[in-house]
């Protein structure tokens, strides 16, 4: 008789606790499924918010870069006497705050896109420098004129960073 009342027991218990597994586990993935679909619908309206101001940093980062192109920043500033190295403290300081009006961009890029940005500056400003140490210079006109020379023959750091950055535009549309 205790048997029989014990597996009258078990036979009882057993699919309460096969109804209570199931419906746990049902109930644990509509959870889980209610808070993925949550963090998407967040994620998907942090998109709408981020991307406008994501467009603007590299349009202003593009527009940095055009702006330190040497051969426009050269054409755009002119210089103010003869002294080589005064021209050449003045550009580089219109380099630098070029650089350090557009600083806050760097959140709404990758480091890659930013690190590249940065690099080009600098090659810029040693381009410069270098080429104004060059025993052709002698005048502040002379240092545009062999720095425009120059340039003929190969890219700019600026039209490199620009195509990565453009890269990296075109990127944000396939994902």
């Amino acid at each position: 008789m205790e048997f029989e009342s014990f597996l009258q027991i078990v036979f009882s218990v057993v699919p309460s606790i096969i109804v209570g597994a199931v419906a746990y586990y049902f109930f644990k993935m509509h959870t889980e499924n209610e808070e993925g679909r949550r963090r998407y619908l967040i994620h998907k309206e942090a998109q709408k918010t981020a991307l406008p101001l994501r467009l603007q940093a590299y349009e202003r980062l593009s527009l940095f870069l055009e702006r330190i192109d040497p051969a426009k920043l050269l054409i755009r500033i002119t210089p103010q006497s003869n002294n080589k190295h005064d021209y050449e403290d003045y550009v580089i300081a219109q380099v630098e705050q070029e650089y350090e009006h557009n600083l806050t961009q760097q959140i709404y890029v990758s480091a890659e896109c930013w690190n590249i940005i940065t690099t080009a500056k600098n090659a810029t400003i040693q381009t410069i420098r270098k080429t104004n140490m060059s025993e052709r210079v002698d005048t502040a006109n002379k240092l545009r004129e062999v720095m425009l020379t120059d340039l003929f023959d190969k890219q700019s750091p600026s039209s490199i960073a620009l195509a990565h950055l453009k890269n990296e535009v075109s990127e944000l549309w396939s994902e």
